[in-house]
């Protein structure tokens, strides 16, 4: 193990690349410098003092003491003071200073002339010198950061504790080398541009471009620098607090809720966040575009659903009064025998959202969403093109700071197995209790609903009993809402720590372990509620006479006579409509603010009330930007995003207007998410990217799981299946008459068990058989009770049909991925083009370079007499060889040709002899 004062290794890098490691040895204060504590200093080039005080000067960083007075007038809120170089990079951190205290019985120690130096013994309190550890830390950081030609401005440490900033400038010298090594590309000649063919699409084009124009937003041009300081180690250790850009625009032409109409400036999003961030806004633009003709489509459903209510047989059947359905009873003992009109409104309702277009609208769903994803790749292919990421190579993986401590303290290369097993089995052990609480939740809800729905049963007022299946629905879905908010925020705090005990490697590697983690857990919290109403509910109630039972007494509970479609409508509608409401748009707006707040009084309750002489009274823009909440990454914004996809794709049969709500919302979410990125976050640093990363395989597999959800949703939840059997095979005309009839089964009320039985029912002479909806033998059948043949016939047609739907919804969906290429033609064409033009460049520099060494071998020859045999591997041959390999840069684009050599003193040099070289 090493000693308590380790060393540490800290990376000044652009984007990936490590510019200079240190490791600095710690020792005592007092060997560090003859003087002391007071005589430790940094190198200095020189210093020179004023009339108010002194200005040290540290190559080109520049540090006022206490007695000089900033000037006001040539001060920025975005520049240096001298007001001509530009903040580009903030470093914050809390500063305490140390009262000297000498140790008991050394006395005050007096200077003797002709002493060359004095020694003074300083006695350090721990926490003293915790805070001169990170100082020093700092002082060898901030100088490693001058030796790599950055240059910075302190503020001085003029008050006993505080915070102060370190302001960072970036020369164009730094920034051109750095763009030298990262490869950055800028375009030197006009680019070439693929020229439409006119016609009929080049008219439309034009109208549209006309029609759009107003909802183009006003680029500005800005030049973003792709440069930020790898410190995550230093700020993990609390030697710095926070590290970060400033903002400067964008508010206007894009965070303005005004602007909503208008397209987002993604290039100038990329130009000022980065790729990674430019990425995600404009897939979430493409994704709220893609909600347009979904919504349309969904509207139309449900308003087929709503002219189509009057003319549908089975819900005029039921709240025809004149057909009395006398119904077994609901409850034992209080709940009596109902007739079947008495839920006419839940039937006329259950019609709107259950019709024979959601099959239509289903299969729609799923091809729009392998569009949608289909278009992204090309939108994204798009983007790479123009951002030039086409080629970016893997940046280099930067360790996580955990796994560095972690590595750092057990003196190993790597961790094996034995070192990461406790967190595998913590994560595997956590992560299955957290889905166990889930379903537990699920289940006391399940337990609420029967115990209420009990209750309300016993009361005496009529009217409270007559509403109590929407009492309860209502009131069990809205807690559902509340449990789901609640464990959502646990299990991301959750998901994050379980990562960090696993010890990731790479910061690529922790995000996707943490994205998976959180996905995992938030999933099953937001679609538990949802898959038990759609697939369980009602579904294991037993018959009357021989009804299933939990917690000794209590029935389990029933669909409504209509069928749980219009049950999982409401849940499905609330909890979306709560989530998008309450924890993206409520939470995301006051949990920052609010957390800003709590930050501010704590900085003003630890600072002192010491007056600071250089400070400006209007605060600074790095003031500004500190008090913002710190950026934690996009795998919150991605989240709330991806849940919403499953809302509107996995149940969509069961609610055609989740489309139009999520589009509703996502109006506000991007200029929402907008203004908190710019006006609610610190900057955060521009990371290149080439894709969305693993968020695009999560949608993918939504695609298809929500395939398989649909089809089981129209199958079991829904009568259309029913419905569809009833009239092509049971029907004696081929029409919906006599289909309430067909799907309820008969039973002897006399079969009823003992106690079970309403109490004080006025019907109880009168009745002798009761109905319930199932497919059973009647009581006068040898086998009564039992599933009937059409129960088997039913079932049958639900399998076929979810094969059915799977097979032709996957075969549309290969249809559509097999149309649509991931290319869009006009970018394969300017590839191409560039290839060309790559190759012809390549050409035309070897036939100069061959002509040159034509005159080369020409001259030579004049040198020598006829007949004699020129050297084997002269000076001539080896221009050849040069040449030769010359050629060889050309053969990845052109291709082996044996055509192209050079006939030299030594044989020809072609290319396939230049590949063996």
């Amino acid at each position: 193990m090493r000693s308590e004062r380790e060393c540490l290794t800290i990376s000044i890098k652009s984007s990936t690349r490590v510019l200079q490691n240190w490791c600095p040895g710690w020792g005592v204060l007092e060997q560090l410098h003859p003087r002391g504590v007071q005589g430790v200093e940094t190198r200095r080039q020189g210093w020179s003092k004023g009339a108010t005080g002194a200005t040290w000067i540290i190559n080109n960083y520049l540090e006022r003491t206490q007695g000089e007075a900033v000037d006001k007038a040539s001060s920025s809120v975005m520049h240096f003071r001298d007001s001509k170089r530009k903040v580009d990079y903030v470093l914050a951190y809390h500063y305490r200073n140390r009262l000297a205290r000498h140790l008991p019985g050394a006395g005050s120690p007096k200077p003797t002339r002709g002493s060359a130096s004095l020694a003074l013994v300083i006695e350090l309190c721990p926490l003293d010198a915790l805070e001169e550890e990170k100082r020093l830390q700092r002082e060898e950081y901030e100088r490693n950061l001058v030796e790599a030609g950055l240059e910075i401005e302190k503020d001085p440490e003029n008050k006993s504790q505080g915070l102060s900033f370190v302001r960072i400038h970036a020369p164009w010298q730094v920034l051109s080398r750095e763009a030298e090594i990262l490869k950055i590309k800028m375009p030197t000649k006009k680019v070439y541009e693929i020229t439409e063919e006119g016609g009929i699409l080049k008219k439309l084009n034009e109208i549209w471009c006309k029609l759009t124009k107003p909802l183009q937003p006003q680029l500005l041009t800005i030049f973003i620098y792709y440069f930020f300081l790898g410190i995550g180690t230093l700020i993990a250790n609390h030697v710095y607090d926070a590290a970060f850009p400033l903002h400067d625009l964008l508010y206007q032409e894009w965070a303005r809720y005004g602007v909503f109409y208008k397209f987002q400036p993604i290039d100038l999003i990329r130009k000022y966040f980065g790729e990674k961030i430019g990425l995600y806004f404009a897939w979430l633009g493409l994704y709220t575009e893609f909600l347009i003709p979904s919504s349309v489509v969904g509207i139309t459903v449900f308003l087929y659903g709503c002219i189509t209510i009057e003319s549908d047989i089975p819900s005029k059947e039921m709240c025809d009064q004149r057909n009395a359905f006398t119904m077994c009873p609901l409850c034992d003992k209080f709940c009596d025998y109902w007739n079947l009109s008495s839920a006419c409104a839940t039937a006329r309702a259950s019609h709107l959202f259950d019709n024979p277009a959601t099959v239509f609208f289903s299969i729609f769903m799923a091809v729009w969403a392998t569009m949608f994803l289909e278009q992204w790749k090309r939108l994204q292919m798009r983007l790479s093109y123009s951002w030039d990421l086409a080629g970016l190579e893997e940046e280099e993986l930067l360790l996580t700071p955990i796994f560095a401590t972690v590595q750092f303290c057990n003196d190993e290369e790597k961790l094996t197995w034995s070192d990461r097993m406790p967190g595998y089995a913590t994560n595997f052990g956590l992560i299955l209790f957290m889905i166990m609480l889930t379903f537990s939740a699920v289940f006391g809800v399940i337990v609420y609903r029967i115990t209420t729905a009990a209750a309300l049963s016993f009361s005496t007022k009529e009217t409270t009993r007559s509403n109590a299946r929407v009492t309860v629905t209502a009131t069990a879905v809205i807690i559902n809402l509340v449990v789901i908010l609640i464990l959502d925020e646990i299990y991301e705090a959750v998901a994050k720590w379980l990562t960090e005990i696993e010890v990731p490697k790479t910061e690529k590697t922790f995000e996707e372990r943490l994205i998976l983690k959180a996905f995992l857990l938030k999933f099953v919290n937001s679609y538990a509620p949802i898959f038990y109403v759609a697939f369980f509910k009602g579904r294991f109630v037993g018959r009357p006479g021989h009804y299933v039972y939990v917690f000794d007494g209590y029935r389990m509970e029933e669909c409504a006579p209509g069928g749980c479609l219009m049950e999982l409508c409401i849940q499905l509608s609330i909890i979306m409509l709560g989530k998008q409401l309450i924890q993206n748009n409520l939470f995301e707006i006051g949990i920052p603010k609010l957390k800003k707040l709590f930050r501010k009084l704590k900085d003003e309750r630890t600072e002192t009330k010491e007056t600071d002489t250089n400070q400006s009274k209007d605060p600074q823009q790095w003031d500004l930007d500190y008090s913002l909440e710190p950026f934690t990454g996009l795998t919150p914004e991605y989240m709330e995003m991806i849940i919403q996809f499953g809302f509107v794709t996995l149940f969509v049969a069961s609610f055609p207007l989740a489309p139009l709500f999520a589009l509703l919302n996502n109006i506000i979410e991007v200029r929402l998410d907008a203004k908190k990125f710019v006006a609610e976050l610190r900057r955060p640093d521009t990371v290149r990217a080439k894709d969305i990363g693993i968020w695009y395989n999560i949608l993918s597999g939504i695609g298809k799981f929500s395939v398989i959800i649909n089809a089981f949703v129209i199958a079991v939840t829904s009568d259309f299946i029913p419905r569809l059997m009833y009239q092509y095979a049971y029907s004696q005309n081929g029409t919906m008459h006599g289909f309430i009839n067909h799907t309820l089964s008969y039973f002897n009320v006399s079969h009823l068990k003992a106690g079970t039985q309403p109490e004080n029912s006025p019907f109880a002479h009168d009745v002798l058989f009761c109905r319930f909806k199932d497919y059973r033998e009647p009581p006068w059948s040898q086998n009564q009770y039992e599933f009937s043949k059409q129960y088997w016939a039913v079932l049958s047609a639900r399998l076929a049909f979810v094969i059915l739907f799977q097979n032709l919804v996957m075969f549309l969906s290969v249809l559509v991925d097999w149309m649509i290429p991931d290319i869009p033609k006009d970018i394969s064409e300017q590839i191409k083009r560039e290839k060309v033009m790559l190759v012809d460049f390549f050409l035309k520099e070897e036939h100069e370079k061959r002509k040159l060494i034509e005159s080369f071998i020409a001259r030579d020859q004049q040198k020598h007499k006829i007949g004699t045999k020129a050297a084997p591997c002269g000076d001539a041959c080896e221009l050849g060889r040069h040449a030769g390999i010359l050629l060889a840069h050309a053969v990845s684009v052109v291709g082996p040709q044996p055509s192209l050599f050079l006939q030299t003193p030594c044989g020809p040099w072609g290319i396939e002899r230049v590949l063996l070289l």
